[in-house]
């Protein structure tokens, strides 16, 4: 663990408890996740409980406590998407990938979130992937361009 790194993000943002959620985010975009050593050595150096803390992570969608995937894949579950078959899309995707909702595939490939809203309203159902965004989805088609990332990754490995 990097410590320095987490010591000179609680020396940017602050050790007291309103810091919490600016020292998540540092921690977050420094280690792309929040690993729980760094978690500890903030309750250890800092005013923040593990309740504190914890509560904060858990709570906020945009933290992760786990590593993502090479590829995050977001499928909308918003109103229009839900009514064009978003539960669907999260299925086969999850299908393919041998996971549940916010799981990450085995190979640490893809990450696959459930999210409130993409504002694709007419695209409906819609998913991104890595901030590419893909309308009109239909379990099939989903898949396919899951595969096209597979393969693209293959192909990238072994050359």
């Amino acid at each position: 663990m990097n410590y320095a790194a987490v010591e000179k993000i609680l020396a940017e943002t602050g050790r007291e408890p309103g810091a919490t959620i600016a020292i998540l985010q540092r921690l977050q975009a420094h280690f792309g996740y929040l690993p729980q050593q760094a978690l500890e050595y903030v309750c250890q150096h800092t005013g923040i409980t593990p309740t504190q803390i914890y509560g904060v992570a858990t709570f906020y969608a945009q933290f992760r406590l786990q590593p993502a995937g090479q590829h995050v894949i977001r499928v909308c579950h918003g109103t229009a998407c839900h009514v064009a078959g978003s539960e669907a899309i999260t299925e086969a995707i999850a299908d393919e990938l041998g996971i549940q909702e916010g799981g990450t595939s085995e190979d640490g490939m893809f990450t696959l979130e459930a999210v409130a809203c993409l504002g694709c309203c007419a695209l409906a159902p819609v998913m991104t992937i890595d901030g590419n965004t893909y309308g009109r989805l239909t379990r099939r088609s989903a898949v396919r361009i899951l595969r096209r990332y597979s393969r693209q990754a293959a192909i990238e490995r072994a050359g």
